[in-house]
């Protein structure tokens, strides 16, 4: 699976819109640590989770 994420882009999780914006904190194999403006750090595996990147934050 191609991670199309880089540490310091923000994103958003479709599924779970409440959460906010979230900031790449880093990449680990498939699973992504993000901070999320409302509910904090999570990590997300990206096998399971389709993250949004947003591109004018």
């Amino acid at each position: 699976m191609l991670i199309d994420f880089e540490p310091g882009d923000y994103v958003k999780n479709p599924s779970k819109k409440e959460w906010g914006t979230g900031q790449v904190q880093s990449i680990i194999g498939n699973k992504v640590t993000v901070n999320f403006e409302n509910y904090g750090k999570r990590v997300i595996n990206i096998e399971n989770v389709k993250l949004e990147k947003l591109y004018n934050e």
